[in-house]
């Protein structure tokens, strides 16, 4: 299902800024605080379809996570089975042919989401601003989007009980994707 915003005020291809597109994840750690994580290597169009809608489509390598020390940490979480075991499953990707955008600014996206080769449906709200013409000549607008997921879905299964009860990493992640994206030129 597809619905557009009477005029969208994204027309043709546009194409991810990599310097300036962030994908964070955040859970709940240890029961009280809040940990957070950039993939720092972020590849996005939105393209304008022939009928008028808008299609997303995306990909972060999950070798890009933001978790620097100790080593030891970060290789169990790009490699280790119970997390994204990368050397099989090297990207997370997301498409979607759903994407509204209301003339007051907000988002509405609907797409699929693939974590180590498994995909569920994925709704995604949040705001998007533009397009303006940057100092380059060339329009550049933004999509900002949030979503939550139940990360056992996608086979992300690591955990740990804490000594007082609870867990160690909340099930629930808090995904929130910024994309700052630049027109092509055709």
């Amino acid at each position: 299902m597809s619905t557009i915003a009477t005029t969208s005020p994204f027309t043709g291809r546009w194409t991810a800024d990599r310097e300036h597109s962030t994908v964070q994840a955040g859970v709940r750690h240890m029961g009280v605080g809040s940990f957070r994580t950039t993939f720092e290597d972020v590849t996005a169009r939105l393209t304008q379809r022939p009928d008028g809608g808008l299609s997303l489509a995306g990909h972060v390598s999950v070798a890009s996570i933001a978790i620097h020390t100790p080593a030891e940490f970060r290789a169990h979480v790009v490699e280790g089975e119970g997390f994204f075991a990368a050397a099989r499953h090297p990207e997370i990707t997301f498409a979607s042919s759903d994407v509204r955008l209301a003339q007051d600014g907000t988002a509405d996206v609907h797409g699929e989401l693939t974590i180590k080769g498994i995909t569920h449906p994925i709704a995604a709200q949040g705001t998007y601003a533009g397009p303006v013409e940057d100092i380059y000549g060339r329009l550049r607008g933004a999509l900002n989007l949030t979503a939550v997921i139940d990360r056992r879905a996608f086979g992300l299964t690591w955990q740990a009980p804490l000594p007082g009860g609870g867990e160690v990493v909340s099930w629930d992640v808090e995904l929130q994707v910024h994309l700052e994206i630049v027109q092509e030129n055709d």
